[in-house]
């Protein structure tokens, strides 16, 4: 039979254990709180959603979880993300609350201070796009000018509502820098337009009447048929500093609703969009071409006999 000090030091040992190496369960998983009522058990299969998770923050990968298992989307993009911290999120999200997902990523750098890992093979950060759905045709692409810190884009083909869409998920060059930005939103710009059907999410780093913006408003809409570019334009904040930074643009398909949620978790709120996957491009189009106010040249066009189309020139990075 053990004596008492052989017990207290076994239970010591295990304390320093628990402290060095962390529980068994997943890091916070003891402590974590339910899901809030209301919270979606499923996955929701029209439901796009994008997420800048701030990094560094040292925020609990089990809390990013369970705020994405809330709104449960088919498809998100995030933003300043660590491999492996996108690894636990996803491992959260299907040993806590049964949603599976397929990852891939679009790491635009190896950083010690952004993501650890150890000076000789630091961490992978940059964007992650989780779908439940299977993806294929993943391409990742830095821009040939990041600005202050390497930055890019990542695209996948995937299914959204049933039906296949490809998904573009980017962060462009921090604040300040507008000229970077435009040349970065160029090379963005020329793949989409390649694509009939396509979702762009991301951190643009950017107001909606930003000028480096105007390539991409040209292609696609906002998710807010209220957010244009315009003073008119309504457009709900996306941020701590109650700027809109974090954009869903639609090219070929329209929302049924939108929602944007503040978070604990980081400086950006989540976005989310439920998609009608039904609905043809040229609806979306005629919303598109009435936020620049100028359905009167369309009608000018059509009825000359025809639609004209416009040659864009492609970029490559």
């Amino acid at each position: 039979m053990l004596s008492r000090g052989t017990r207290l030091l076994a239970g010591a040992m295990v304390a320093v254990c628990m402290v060095l190496v962390g529980p068994s369960a997943p890091s916070g998983a003891l402590f974590a709180g339910s899901l809030p009522v209301g919270a979606v058990r499923d996955v929701v299969p029209n439901r796009v959603m994008t997420w800048n998770i701030c990094n560094p923050c040292e925020q609990s990968n089990v809390d990013r979880a369970a705020e994405i298992a809330t709104y449960a989307p088919q498809v998100i993009g995030l933003q300043e993300a660590c491999v492996r911290d996108v690894e636990m999120i996803r491992d959260y999200l299907e040993r806590l609350h049964g949603l599976v997902y397929h990852v891939e990523y679009g790491t635009v750098l190896r950083s010690w201070g952004r993501c650890g890992g150890v000076p000789w093979n630091p961490g992978a950060f940059g964007q992650a796009v989780l779908s439940a759905a299977p993806m294929t045709d993943p391409v990742n692409v830095e821009y040939p000018d990041g600005g202050s810190e390497d930055r890019g884009y990542m695209a996948v083909t995937t299914a959204v509502g049933g039906r296949p869409v490809r998904v573009f998920n980017t962060h462009l060059a921090q604040r300040r820098q507008e000229a970077v930005r435009a040349d970065q939103v160029r090379v963005l710009a020329a793949d989409v337009a390649r694509h009939d059907r396509a979702v762009l999410l991301g951190d643009f780093n950017a107001v909606p009447d930003a000028p480096e913006l105007t390539g991409i408003w040209a292609l696609a809409a906002d998710t807010d048929p209220q957010c244009r570019p315009s003073p008119t334009g309504t457009c709900k904040p996306t941020t701590d500093w109650q700027s809109k930074f974090d954009y869903i643009f639609l090219r070929g398909t329209v929302p049924l609703k939108h929602r944007v949620r503040p978070t604990p978790y980081s400086d950006h709120h989540l976005l989310h969009a439920d998609l009608d996957p039904g609905q043809e491009a040229l609806t979306s189009l005629v919303g598109l071409v009435a936020s620049y106010g100028a359905v009167h040249r369309v009608r000018a066009v059509c009825t000359g006999g025809g639609v004209r189309q416009r040659q864009r020139r492609s970029h490559r990075s």
